[in-house]
């Protein structure tokens, strides 16, 4: 079978613009297919180019997408319509709702607010997403009649999926964005112990271990009582749905545990969207929700309320909710050149920020942000940053290769620096390879073919048993020698148990499955009549008394080299040994034949006996 290869159109040592092209038995697959929140100028989409000069549908056999986060469906509707690609696409049914909601929302930014051309349409959104084959959780699709796939629960947000994707003997597992602690909304990833040939991971927090979530849910709440107290505002930048949900939950709890009267708000139809689709995909949700669904609607908030624009100057504190959640454009970003020059407001970033976004820039300490239509804000406002992040850490990384037990690990969606730390430690720990390649850059994994091959029980027991007589006669015939040598040192015997073993067996390819059983089975299974070629040799001896007394001689010696279990009398003239080499004694006046009969399969056990009895009954 070909090795595996992988190339990032984007995500390689960068976070943003998801994109791997896999080739696997053969197979052209691409991962996500994501737009770069950082950029606004070629880099936002990935160089569909890079694949073929042809058409796309030509050359790729399927797309997947994990999630609905821009980062990994943006540019779905201009990879399918623009530059052309009319084959089937993969994702959950949560995605494939979700899809052209953030989808519109971000075309409406580009557009109809930045005045951006050659951008997809809302038709084409459309046009994409009629494209788009859903696939349920556990689920294995045959895109066709060599590759399957299928998803496993990946946390992260509603309907984020991470895929196990098989071409025959070969296979991958591609994690998407995901999680491995659940939250106060969603359940951790899970998946099965496949142990693929390639496992391609997230590592945004590649170097971090998050403190106890507790912890950090206390100082949030800390952190935004503290402000409000002192009359200040608090922004708080999020997605539309994921973590805004999170920690709506946790806030709204806790406003109504404090008694606490001051507003909170979030972006208008946040509240509506969010509901109707969490009521829609509930058996996504974590357990506590899905329990107290039907007595209540734990998305029906008591204390935050929809924002109007309007708000950004009313008198006293407040706290806002507000999209996106980088700060790179839309309402969060309004909100934030309104109250950053005032010491007494607060932003609360509590989730990843792509390199170039506003958000990036002030959590790297910016005191001055300038913008695009020359105009710039002073920061003077607090800024913290809380990893609410539904992103695995390294600890819940190393956790899922741990539990995965991949050939080969791939980092993407990553910094570089970082990746290359978790990388040394993957490969110190667990003793595989580990990539992390660049954007364009093809990383070509090597793939070795194992054939899983059953072996029936009952031919083990004969191999075994064969095996013990030949050390038994082996174990005597050296006695005398140990004896003689007993000034050297000794050498450190090897257990039987650990000693390599020949088998001899027939091998069956039925039913989609091979196995190795025994000759006798093996007719039997297959229903054919079996021909049996024996070999037998002649020794003529000097024995002079009857023959009952030389088959009881023998008997009495192959006993003793072979153990009494494995040698049996047949009749006066007749002994048997391992049911399958038989000894029969014929009278020769003056002296007796011994005729010794032996299958191919035991040919090791049947020269053993001739050099026996030709050492012991020597003839004059």
């Amino acid at each position: 079978m070909p090795d595996i290869k992988a190339t990032p159109l984007g995500a390689g040592q960068d976070v943003g613009r998801s994109c791997i092209l896999v080739t696997i038995g053969g197979k052209n697959i691409m991962l996500d297919c994501g737009m770069h929140m950082g950029y606004n100028d070629d880099r936002r989409f990935p160089d569909f180019s890079y694949i073929t000069e042809g058409p796309l549908t030509d050359y790729l056999d399927c797309v997947i997408i994990s999630h609905f986060h821009l980062d990994h469906c943006g540019a779905l509707p201009f990879m399918t319509e623009m530059v052309g690609y009319n084959g089937p696409i993969y994702m959950t049914q949560p995605t494939k709702a979700l899809c052209p909601v953030l989808l519109e929302d971000m075309r409406k930014v580009a557009v109809e607010r930045k005045g951006e051309t050659n951008f997809f349409t809302s038709g084409m959104i459309k046009d994409c997403m009629k494209k788009v084959i859903t696939v349920s959780l556990h689920e294995t699709v045959q895109v066709d009649s060599e590759l399957e796939i299928k998803a496993y629960y990946a946390g992260h947000v509603l309907g984020a999926a991470m895929f196990h994707i098989r071409v025959g003997s070969q296979s991958l597992v591609y994690t998407g964005d995901y999680n491995m602690t659940p939250d106060r909304h969603l359940g951790a990833a899970w998946i099965d112990k496949c142990r693929p040939d390639l496992l391609i991971s997230e590592s945004t927090y590649a170097t971090t271990i998050r403190d106890s979530k507790r912890c950090r849910e206390r100082d949030f709440l800390k952190k935004v009582h503290d402000c409000v107290d002192r009359g200040g505002k608090v922004l708080i930048p999020v997605f539309a749905l994921g973590r805004v949900q999170e920690l709506c939950i946790l806030l709204d709890t806790y406003w109504d545990r404090m008694n606490l009267k001051v507003p909170i708000y979030f972006t208008m139809g946040l509240a509506e969207t969010a509901n109707k689709y969490y009521r829609m995909f509930i058996t996504w949700t974590n357990q506590k929700i899905r329990r107290t669904f039907v007595h209540r609607n734990m998305f029906d908030f008591k204390h935050i309320k929809p924002f109007d624009k309007s708000y950004m100057d009313n008198p006293g504190p407040m706290v806002v909710f507000a999209t996106p959640g980088m700060l790179h454009a839309g309402l969060s970003l309004a909100v934030f050149k309104k109250w950053a020059p005032n010491a007494s407001n607060m932003v609360i970033m509590p989730g990843y920020c792509v390199q170039g976004t506003v958000g990036h820039k002030i959590l790297n300490g910016a005191k001055k942000v300038d913008f695009e239509n020359r105009t710039s804000v002073e920061v003077n406002l607090a800024v913290e940053y809380m990893s609410f992040s539904a992103h695995a850490d390294a600890k819940g990384i190393m956790q899922l290769i741990r539990h995965c037990e991949p050939k080969n690990v791939m980092l993407v969606h990553g910094e570089n620096a970082k990746m290359d730390f978790l990388r040394q430690k993957i490969m110190q720990e667990f003793n595989i390879n580990c990539y992390k390649p660049g954007n364009g850059e093809t990383s070509i994994i090597p793939v070795s073919s194992n054939l899983d091959i059953e072996v029936s029980l009952p031919l083990l027991k004969h191999t075994i048993s064969c095996a013990s007589q030949t050390s038994l006669t082996a174990s005597s015939s050296s006695k005398d020698t140990a004896a003689s040598d007993e000034t050297q040192p000794k050498k450190q015997k090897v257990p039987e148990s650990k000693k390599q073993k020949v088998l001899h067996g027939v091998l069956i390819m039925k039913n989609n499955g091979v196995r190795i059983v025994g000759v006798n089975e093996a007719w039997s299974e297959l229903g054919v009549a079996s021909h049996q070629l024996r070999f037998t040799e002649r020794i003529e001896v000097d024995e002079h008394g009857p023959v009952p007394a030389l088959t009881s001689s023998l008997h009495t010696l192959l006993s003793q080299k072979l153990g009494a279990s494995q040698v049996q009398a047949v009749s006066e003239y007749q002994l048997s040994v391992a049911d399958s080499l038989f000894i029969n004694i014929h009278d020769d006046e003056p002296g007796k034949t011994i005729l010794l009969s032996w299958t191919h399969q035991d040919e090791a056990l049947g020269s053993k006996l001739l050099d026996i009895i030709k050492s012991t009954y020597k003839k004059g």
